[in-house]
């Protein structure tokens, strides 16, 4: 099954120029969907983690159920606010500007292997705050995993650990 045929391309959004990668109609095909999440299983199995991480919202949409079918917790890196209790801050640099993700601050335990998973990778800008906010807390964050790769911005070199990906479009 080819996942590119459940994604769909929905131009100028969230502004003009930007072609946004919708992964909803994947979630909403569940034969897509299953596929999706037995090729994600085998690639993050790969690294033996102790736990999985998700990144803020899509992030959660693959991290959690990847968790339950591998036997693994699930914890969350939000944007700052969001989540309850006492929390680690990390800060990073955006095209213009600034933003701050968070963990809780026992959410890993020092040591633990993580696997890092969202929606996307573009840039990586937020993919490599949220490896430092994991080593920050004493995360050994042994891979990632997306769904979609944008090839042509070059995210990929900005991580200095393994990441796969189910697909990957080239402009």
């Amino acid at each position: 099954m080819d996942i590119k045929d459940h994604i769909r391309g929905i131009p100028d959004f969230p502004k003009p120029g930007i072609l946004f990668y919708d992964i909803s109609t994947l979630l909403a095909n569940a034969d897509a969907w299953q596929v999706a999440m037995g090729r994600m299983a085998k690639e993050v199995s790969r690294h033996q983690p102790d736990i999985l991480a998700g990144i803020e919202s899509r992030g959660f949409l693959i991290a959690a159920p990847l968790a339950l079918k591998l036997g693994l917790g699930f914890t969350m890196v939000r944007k700052q606010g969001k989540l309850p209790g006492p929390c680690i801050p990390y800060e990073y640099e955006l095209e213009y500007g600034t933003d701050v993700l968070e963990i809780q601050n026992d959410a890993i335990e020092p040591g633990q292997k993580v696997v890092l998973l969202d929606d996307l990778l573009a840039t990586g800008g937020t993919m490599v705050a949220a490896i430092e906010l994991l080593r920050q807390v004493g995360a050994d964050v042994v891979g990632s995993a997306c769904i979609i790769e944008l090839n042509f911005l070059k995210g990929r070199e900005k991580l200095d650990i393994p990441c796969s990906t189910l697909v990957s479009y080239d402009d």
